[in-house]
């Protein structure tokens, strides 16, 4: 039992020493409010941005490649959208099993071998002949495993930088995500283009396999933030726990299902314009840079809290131009400034990290990124259902509308609480959580 509670203490006094120790070093610049440069001199942050910039070029690369695949072998917009986004439907298994397991791995070893497996089971897409159903079979595995990624990465995002740079630091992050979806998917265009969909698949792999590299070569040993086995009970405990309180459980609602329906409507890219999907698809991520940089360089704090529903509706409503049928050019304005409402998700983050303690950081921002990404798969199967049944376009506007009306009600009550809150002899409803 000695050794046990002195091998505790140490590894927890490491972590803490480490935690402390960097955000001394950025002490100096976050009182006069966190800037770019101060970012890139916090150890580990630039390794980081690194790791999760190639596996996002890596995702859309090979995402591309293997949904034109997909769509070549089987001409179904369903199985194409899945073939994109589907990998996100594991990601809801995964949170209610492996999840805890986010804050209880070693963050520099679970990072590179996540994104090992995932240059391995990449290049295995890209055999020839694959079956369909193995095909989606290994999607099933690599979204089991991005389900415990997104954890441990954002979760190391949030040990790593003070909390008042966090927003500015997630907003580099999603900034990076944006031009990686760029370069991304026009390279995966060119190459599906000049090359084949399965050369984008295999420049995907390698691109995975840069980001293990990454990992292991720049982050630092850091012990795990939690002690105790992963368990799928403890997975559910802390799910539990989590989403015990209203107001975080409305804020999770805000992070996964506006988005979410709205990510439905850009899988149907690829079967609206077959031959212009890339250049959609890198409208959207630039729209999405452009809102990142918007809300987290410029936004000021007196205004994020009024601007976080308003923003989310701007996700939407530009795609109820496609009822118009309209041309490429007023589509890809629509699909450009539909982006620019991402940046509501920096402000959702905030208000949510603003109610959970540190000690649960990596699998609060898991759940979050599991269940975004999951919504992101449901939505991308009811998108290729509609589709598969009406047309791409028809599908599109009733998301879009979906996505309004969600938008709307989660405003109204989050309006109830803010008044209910500020009437006189009211105590706070929504203190910061001791879980």
């Amino acid at each position: 039992m000695s050794r046990h509670r002195a091998r505790h203490g140490t590894r927890q006094e490491a972590r803490h020493d480490t935690c402390r120790d960097a955000r001394h070093r950025s002490r100096h610049h976050t009182r006069q409010g966190p800037r770019y440069r101060s970012l890139f001199r916090t150890p580990e942050f630039a390794p980081l941005f690194l790791t999760g910039s190639a596996h996002t070029a890596a995702q859309t690369v090979a995402g591309l490649g293997l949904a034109t695949l997909v769509f070549r072998a089987t001409g179904s917009p369903l199985l194409s959208a899945l073939a994109l986004f589907g990998p996100s439907l594991a990601q809801l298994l995964g949170a209610t099993t492996l999840l805890s397991a986010a804050d209880r791995l070693p963050p520099r070893a679970a990072l590179s071998g996540i994104a090992l497996f995932f240059a391995v089971g990449t290049a295995v897409l890209a055999v020839p002949a694959l079956p369909t159903w193995a095909v989606f079979a290994v999607l099933l595995a690599e979204g089991l495993a991005a389900s415990l990624g997104g954890g441990v990465r954002y979760g190391l995002l949030n040990e790593i930088l003070p909390r008042e740079a966090y927003l500015l630091g997630r907003s580099v992050t999603n900034m990076a995500t944006g031009v990686c979806q760029i370069g991304g998917f026009a390279a995966g265009g060119l190459l599906v283009a000049l090359l084949s969909p399965r050369g984008a698949v295999l420049a995907g792999a390698g691109l995975y396999l840069a980001a293990a590299l990454f990992a292991r070569l720049g982050l630092a040993a850091r012990p795990p933030r939690a002690e105790g086995r992963p368990s799928i009970a403890a997975t559910r405990r802390a799910n539990a726990r989590l989403l015990s309180v209203p107001a975080r459980r409305r804020c999770y609602l805000a992070l996964w299902v506006p988005n979410g329906l709205i990510v439905g409507c850009e899988s149907l890219f690829v079967p609206y314009a077959p031959e212009r999907a890339g250049l959609l698809f890198v409208c959207g991520a630039f729209g999405m840079l452009v809102g990142d940089t918007a809300v987290g360089r410029f936004l000021p704090e007196r205004l994020r809290a009024r601007l976080r529903f308003p923003l989310q509706a701007l996700l939407a409503a530009p795609f109820l131009l496609f009822a118009l049928d309209p041309g490429l050019p007023l589509a890809l304005a629509a699909v450009t400034v539909s982006a620019v409402g991402y940046g509501a998700s920096l402000l959702h983050q905030e208000r949510l990290m603003a109610l959970v303690s540190e000690e649960l950081g990596g699998h609060a921002l898991g759940l979050h990124s599991s269940g975004m990404l999951a919504f992101q798969g449901v939505s991308a199967a009811l998108a290729g259902t509609l589709a598969q049944y009406a047309s791409p376009r028809t599908g599109m506007v009733l998301l879009a509308v979906a996505s309004l009306a969600v938008t709307f009600l989660l405003a109204r009550a989050d309006r109830r609480e803010t008044k209910k809150s500020a009437e006189p002899g009211t105590v706070n409803l929504v203190p910061r959580s001791s879980v």
